[in-house]
């Protein structure tokens, strides 16, 4: 036991040394200040700026809290008072246009043109083609379905882009939603107002403003369009209302335009074109330029394909087989022809319309093809380069229906000046069946025999005017058939001298020369004014027999959707102006324009013709007016200025012109004989008749003078008044 005695140990006692004294630990309040010295140091300008800046950032907060809120009120408030104004029914905003449109129809019934604003019925978001819809929303709004109205990130994105190609925020991409415009489309709740804007173009001009002021204030309105209809809702205003190139208003109208279906049954090629027209219309319409739109669609599949609206094999077959126009619209011709047409309507039915107007018409597209053909073939075959000259046609039947008129080279030319219409040019020569009418219808014949001769008459308050002929050479005796065949000024100042002025220019005028004509003897060589639809008017008269014609385009006229039209047109004919003998007459006498005279270049191989060249003074106007026994056609040629042409006279281009159209236009047509006489079953033995001296001219011959030619009817008188030969 004692071998386990534990080992003895020191008891403990408290050391005697001195301790060292610990410092005893500052608090912790200290503690704190002593960390906090430091800041102490800073400098006073510092210390200064963080109290400012800590002053301004509670101010702001204390302001800007309030300011939101005051800001939310406001917005809530307009909000809530455009969605009062709102109707419930999103249909009654569909179709607020101010105008109607204009569907003008050719003689088979079949859609040519348009005019006015063209709307093809309402379509929705359910009934449309879903492509269509998708299409729409992958072009203009891939966020539509998410946003309330407003889109931040589109926004941002739209400054930043215009900002880095160098245009203000504002400027170019917009960052709208479909619901800001549609918005737009709507003028934020402002109605169109004719006292207020001249037109309803300034009026949308106005709507679509890009400014500051002007984006804030969609802000409400568009809030309001979400608050108060649904997405689909939304997106049928907008389908309905958008305008899209060609005077069409909304998805249906274009769709029915460009492609001749419904909206409904678009594919996804042509769906894809209609949505790319959503950003320029005009630019991007498929009537101004189908490679561009077609570009354009191409754009559209390709983001439709991105955001997973087609498939792989779909967006393949979209973009391989584009989309293809309509024949009526691919056609794109008779822009002139439908501005006369609505020109001759009633203002309200026609160009002021509030309704959607049907008209049917004269108009033969295959006819307009020919003329349209006729004056780009001559001008690329025979006309300088670069040339300036114009031309214009018109080509109708007997009873004046108008079947093509092309008013300028231009091929597009919907509302651009109508050379067939709207120019006043002198006539020249081509004037002179109008002189050669009154005479016959005053008894004189075909085969009167009249002097080619030097002649002066005196002008009271003018003095001695001498008519000259174009190759200043004088041919003696003729009869009035020849004298027209060459067209020769002297034969034609004495005829009209013998039968009066007076008695041209009313067969003139009957005949439907509507323009002031020259009082003085030229009035017989064409110094007066007149358009080339009035003088191919004037010569369908002569074709049927004598009888005034009004030239006229409608046939009949509808509102859409109504069985019964509001105004009908039967025909032209008018009064009679000559004897039905005169006007067959006369018929043969330009039958040998075309076959032994001027109007050689104008003779079609196996068909019979008749016509007149005319060529004014210098030569400025040059014409061909002509017809056979189905059609009259009329030919101009000139300068807008005024210009003369050079070496061109109505028997050399305007008579090609006018042989090429009707050789197209007669295509297959049996060849009928003209409505004129037989020069020898119809020619007259003479019967000497005297008549009075006509003042400067030269004495005739004794009537017993063996040298004299053989002579017709009126010779004597002839002979007594022109003078011998």
């Amino acid at each position: 036991m004692s071998s386990q005695r534990r080992p003895l140990r020191g008891d403990r006692r408290k050391s005697t040394a001195p301790k060292k004294k610990t410092p005893a630990k500052p608090p912790a309040r200290a503690r704190r200040r002593r960390k906090a010295a430091p800041a102490r140091r800073r400098p006073l300008i510092l210390r200064l700026l963080f109290a400012l800046f800590g002053a301004l950032a509670r101010l702001f907060w204390a302001i800007g809290w309030r300011v939101a809120v005051i800001g939310g009120l406001i917005l809530g408030g307009f909000t809530l008072w455009h969605a009062s104004r709102l109707p419930s029914d999103p249909a009654a905003l569909v179709d607020q246009r101010a105008r109607g449109s204009v569907t003008l129809l050719d003689r088979y019934g079949r859609p040519f043109a348009w005019r006015g604003d063209m709307f093809g019925g309402m379509i929705t978001a359910d009934t449309v083609a879903p492509e269509l819809r998708d299409a729409v929303i992958a072009t203009e709004d891939k966020r539509f379905r998410w946003h309330p109205g407003i889109d931040p990130i589109g926004i941002a994105s739209a400054i930043r882009i215009n900002l880095r190609e160098g245009r203000g925020p504002l400027s170019g991409h917009g960052g709208s939603t479909l619901t800001q415009q549609v918005a737009k489309l709507l003028c934020l709740g402002v109605p169109y107002d004719p006292a207020i804007w001249d037109n309803e173009a300034a009026y949308e001009a106005d709507c679509r403003r890009t400014t500051v002021w002007r984006k804030l204030r969609e802000v409400p309105y568009s809030l309001a369009l979400e608050l108060r209809y649904s997405k689909d809702e939304i997106l049928t205003i907008y389908l309905n209302r958008v305008y899209l190139g060609a005077g069409t208003r909304g998805m249906e109208a274009a769709s029915q335009r460009y492609f001749g279906r419904s909206a409904a049954a678009v594919r996804p090629a042509e769906a894809a074109m209609l949505a790319g027209l959503l950003q320029r219309p005009s630019y991007f319409a498929p009537t101004a330029n189908l490679a561009r739109s077609r570009a354009r669609a191409a754009t559209v599949l390709r983001l439709m394909h991105e955001q997973g609206y087609l498939t792989d094999e779909e967006y393949e077959l979209a973009r391989l087989a584009p989309a293809e126009l309509s024949d009526a619209a691919a056609a794109s011709i008779g822009d002139d022809f439908a501005d006369w047409v609505m020109a001759t309507g009633p203002d309200y039915l026609t160009r002021e319309t509030t309704e959607d107007v049907v008209i049917r018409t004269t108009f033969d597209p295959e006819i307009q093809r020919a003329a349209e053909a006729a004056v780009t073939d001559v001008f690329a075959e025979k006309v300088r380069p670069g040339s300036e000259a114009q031309a214009a046609i018109v080509v109708m039947d007997a009873d004046g229906a108008v079947r093509a008129m092309v008013g300028g080279r231009e091929t597009r030319r919907a509302g651009l000046f109508n050379r067939a219409t709207q120019a006043m040019r002198q006539t020249g020569s081509a004037f002179k069946p109008f002189v050669y009418a009154a005479a016959l219808d005053l008894g004189f014949r075909f085969d009167t025999v009249v002097v080619d001769e030097p002649i002066t008459l005196d002008i009271p308050g003018s003095g001695p005017w001498s008519p000259r002929n174009y190759t200043n050479e004088y041919r003696g005796a003729m009869t009035l058939t020849q004298a027209l065949a060459q067209s020769i000024n002297t034969v034609a100042v004495k005829v009209s001298e013998a039968v009066g002025r007076d008695n041209v220019r009313k067969v003139a005028t009957d005949f439907g020369i509507e323009t002031d004509l020259a009082d003085g003897p030229a009035l017989a060589l064409g110094t007066s004014e007149t358009s080339l639809l009035q003088m191919t008017g004037a010569f369908a008269g002569i074709l049927n027999g004598g009888s005034s014609v009004r030239p006229y385009g409608l046939i009949g006229l509808w509102l859409q959707g109504e069985s019964e039209p509001l105004m009908t047109k039967a025909g032209g004919m008018g009064e009679r102006v000559v004897s039905e003998d005169a006007a067959r007459q006369l018929t043969y006498m330009m039958h040998e324009v075309i076959a032994s005279g001027t109007g050689g270049r104008a003779a079609l191989p196996g068909r019979p013709a008749a016509g007149k060249t005319g060529t004014s003074q210098e030569a400025r106007d040059a014409w061909f007016l002509g017809f056979t026994a189905d059609y009259v056609a009329g030919v101009w040629m000139g300068y807008d200025d005024n210009a003369p042409l050079a070496g061109v006279t109505g028997g050399g281009l305007p008579a090609d012109i006018w042989r090429a159209a009707m050789l197209k236009v007669h295509e297959g047509e049996p060849v009928r004989p003209l409505p004129m006489i037989d020069p020898v079953r119809d020619a007259t033995p003479f019967r000497a008749v005297t008549g009075p001296d006509l003042p400067g001219t030269v004495p005739p011959r004794p009537a017993e003078d063996p040298a004299r030619p053989p002579r017709g009817l009126f010779d004597r008188l002839l002979g007594g008044i022109f003078g011998g030969g």
